[in-house]
């Protein structure tokens, strides 16, 4: 310990006396440490530290999803672990405190919290059975919505709150860290469980289960026991269901199910600034190695005055190590720095990212990269310099060896960076060129001036139909005759909305393949004004009449990839749907143009099959035959934007107070919300690239700057014997196009075994497009030789008379 202290000590003498070299090495590794930190800490966060709940390891996911009916099934038959499930996503209106506000709600079953065991602030959570029809009339509040709508007021338990036009008993107020399922919960409302209705239980509300395994209980028991629960429970339903439903179900830890397909994104970027230090330590690698050139003599006296030539190496990589611990200290300040910036940069729903931090787990992961970085930049420069002990160096003949020596390694340094640096900017520019794709994809409708908003009566106000259209239909009509409105159109799922609304359909002469359902649908309510309004084309027939707003005659428009799937080679016009609670076949009257509903890469999601348009009537979402509650409502403007939110809000307010007005936006920003992942990973990447790319030609610089002054004689000489400039100047361009060219080979081929891992990332370009390799490999080339022309105008001003007799 005391000569290791010694070491230290001398170490950081050595790097005062010179600081220039000092502050460039620090600052470089500072760079790649901080950048590797601050994206450890979002892997930490979100990928590597426990989940806030009680005996994290022992909770659980159930890989497939269940209705009600079969949940209570499973409830009742679990044996290795205790269960709950959970519906994200719904919304109620909250009424009798001021203005109404939509809540975002999970509807949960009586033992979530037990499960998570998860406590609460106030109150109490929900005991079992109290998510039974009859039974189920609470409500758990967040801290969040507690301490904005209620003041933070201890005497909300047991006080009695409208939710959507019905009294709920408030149970109990979350802590402020409890954030299950996602930051978006508002309120926790019971499930209601109800066996004697068959669609409630059965047909809607597919879920998520999770659960905690018992004592002693393990996954592979817990797998087994729902894969026996699976191979049964399609017999409980009131309907066949088809094999392939759930058949890879399967038990995972509740954490890996959490974040999922952010896993790939994270690790994306964790490889990206990977790449970053690898470079940066070329690079100091490359600067150690000028400075031992200058430490020669000193390596030779302690050689000679009789140190081993591993007391010498293990003195250098104590100073490489000293350096690297100041650059992980600078880095711990970039990287807070970085962290609070990828908060703002990541989309606001990446899961846990609210717990994203610097911890004791991020900061040893610093010490120990850069224990690390220190132990790869300083292995190859200090068992370099400690050969010029063996080479006698104070003996004048006995250079030449060490240097070229020394330069090869130099040499292969920098070509190393420029392979590094290659590989990271082919990524990048696989990601920009998929970002630029997706962000100009038709997404069926003209986006500009249009703004839309969410329009809420509670459900219990939309059960009287004709009161209900009532409603809308005076909404439509008072927005119509507003100034600088050209039109306005509801619709129940706004394309690129986030809201999915299904149903099973029978289509006119398909057969469903053996074993399966009738094909998913997404279904859309719409007035007739919609497709003028959101300007989506019709390519044949027609739109709804007002007279088919009371749905009578039963009529339904079909989009083009539906009409092409069903009906390929024929008139759709006049063909027939029916959904299979309805006995009426509706007769297609329209075909519209493809719509972006579900994302920008897909039209609808996988377990859909087609699309259907529906005129807003008593019969438009199929239950009870009421007008569906949650319309959006669509206005192309032509005025300030700004004018249209308040207009809404009080034609809304003149219509029916308790009635919210949320979520008011323009197209233009649903849009950028929908390419804000990618988005974000690119601008991330992009960052990456520039910092990649000032390291790695300063790298080439750097080596043919010691170059040129290794060889000031050998220019001095040639240029005494006729050399013209020019010969110079190409003598130096030529190492720099040879690290280039090798480097950017080296580039090439890693990033076509790389990137494949980039595949899942990428939209409308593939992970080998040679486009995207050939503009790279040019870029490195140009980049390359403006790093060695610098050096080169230098080579070519030595003047031979000066050169010679400073030798």
């Amino acid at each position: 310990m005391e000569t290791l202290f010694q070491d230290i000590r001398f170490g950081f003498r050595m790097l005062l006396k010179s600081p220039g070299f000092t502050a460039v090495a620090v600052v470089t590794l500072a760079l790649g440490i901080g950048a590797n930190t601050a994206i450890f800490s979002l892997v930490n966060g979100i990928l590597l530290r426990p989940l806030p709940y009680s005996h994290p390891e022992q909770l659980v996911s159930i890989t497939g999803t269940y209705p009600r009916g079969a949940f209570a099934a499973l409830r009742q038959q679990a044996r290795t672990m205790d269960v709950a499930t959970y519906a994200e996503g719904h919304e109620f209106n909250l009424t009798g405190t001021g203005e109404p506000v939509r809540l975002t709600s999970t509807l949960v079953s009586a033992e979530l919290f037990s499960v998570l065991g998860a406590r609460p602030e106030l109150g109490r959570t929900y005991f079992p059975g109290e998510d039974a029809a009859g039974q189920d009339n609470y409500v758990i509040l967040s801290h969040t919505l507690w301490q904005q709508r209620f003041s933070g007021d201890r005497s909300i338990i047991g006080r009695a709150i409208e939710i959507d036009g019905m009294s709920r008993q408030v149970l109990g107020v979350m802590p402020a860290d409890f954030r299950f399922p996602s930051a978006k919960t508002q309120i926790w409302v019971p499930l209601h469980i109800d066996p004697s209705n068959p669609t409630s239980s059965w047909a809607s509300d597919y879920m998520p289960v999770i659960a905690r395994l018992g004592t002693g209980a393990t996954l592979s028991q817990a797998r087994a026991e729902i894969q026996m629960f699976q191979s049964h429970v399609g017999d409980l339903f009131p309907f066949r269901m088809p094999k392939e439903w759930n058949a890879e179900i399967s038990v995972v830890p509740l954490q890996n199910q959490m974040v999922g397909d952010v896993r790939t994104r994270l690790l994306l970027l964790l490889a990206a600034v990977a790449l970053i230090l690898m470079i940066a330590c070329a690079n100091v690698a490359n600067l150690m190695l000028s400075r031992a050139a200058t430490r020669e003599k000193e390596i030779g006296i302690r050689s000679a005055l009789g140190a081993a030539r591993s007391r010498i190496v293990r003195q250098l990589l104590t100073e490489s190590v000293v350096l690297a611990s100041l650059g992980g200290l600078l880095g711990v300040a970039i990287a807070g720095a970085g962290v609070s910036l990828l908060k703002v940069a990541l989309p606001a729903n990446t899961p846990r990212l609210m717990e994203v931090h610097l911890d004791w787990r991020v900061l040893a992961f610093t010490f120990a990269l850069s224990v690390m970085t220190g132990l790869i930049f300083g292995l190859a420069p200090a068992f370099q310099a400690s050969q010029t002990a063996l080479a006698e160096p104070l003996k004048a003949g006995t250079r030449g060896s060490t240097v070229s020596v020394s330069q090869r390694l130099r040499s292969s340094l920098a070509v190393a960076e420029v392979g590094f640096a290659a590989l990271l900017i082919i990524s990048a520019g696989l990601l920009i060129r998929s970002f630029w794709a997706l962000s100009h994809v038709d997404p069926g409708f003209r986006p500009e001036q249009l703004i839309t908003a969410r329009i809420t009566p509670n459900q219990s106000f939309c059960s009287d139909p004709e009161r209900c259209l009532a409603f809308y239909s005076s909404l439509i009509d008072q927005v119509h005759t507003s100034p600088g409105v050209r039109g306005a159109a509801l619709v129940n799922t706004l394309p690129l909305g986030g809201r999915v609304a299904k149903r099973s359909v029978n289509v006119e002469d398909y057969v469903s393949p053996t074993g399966l359902l009738s094909p998913l649908f997404w279904m859309n309510t719409i007035s007739p004004e919609y497709f003028r309004v959101m300007d989506i084309p019709l390519l044949s027939g027609r739109s709804f009449s007002t007279a088919e707003m009371s749905g009578n005659p039963p009529v339904a428009i079909v989009d083009s990839e539906t009409a092409r799937r069903y009906w390929p080679g024929q008139d759709p016009i006049g063909k027939h749907v029916r959904f299979v609670e309805e006995q009426t076949w509706r007769t297609v009257v329209g075909v519209a143009a493809d719509v972006r509903a579900f994302n920008l890469q897909h039209t609808l999601p996988d377990f859909m099959r087609g699309t259907v348009y529906l005129p807003l009537s008593p019969s438009a979402t199929l239950e009870d035959h009421r007008v569906p509650s949650e319309m959006t409502i669509a206005v192309r403007t032509i005025s300030d934007e700004s004018h249209t939110a308040p207009m809404l809000q009080r034609i809304v307010n003149g219509l029916n107070h308790d009635v919210p007005v949320s979520e008011v936006r323009t197209m233009n920003a649903v849009l950028s919300e929908a390419v804000s992942t990618p988005a974000s990973t690119t601008s991330l990447f992009i960052a990456f690239v520039g910092l990649a790319l000032v390291l790695g030609l300063i790298g080439i610089y750097g080596v043919l700057g010691f170059l040129v002054s290794r060889r000031t004689r050998e220019i001095g000489i040639r240029v005494a014997l006729g050399a013209q400039r020019s010969h110079v100047l190409w003598l130096i361009l030529k190492e720099g196009a040879k690290f280039a060219i090798l480097g950017i080979a080296l580039g090439l081929v890693g990033a076509f075994i790389a990137t494949r891992w980039l595949s899942s990332q990428l939209y409308g370009v593939s992970a080998t497009d040679p486009l995207t390799y050939a503009g790279v490999a040019l870029l490195m080339g140009l980049m390359a030789m403006l790093a060695s022309y610098l050096p080169a105008r230098r080579a070519m001003r030595v003047d031979p008379l000066v050169a010679l007799r400073n030798d």
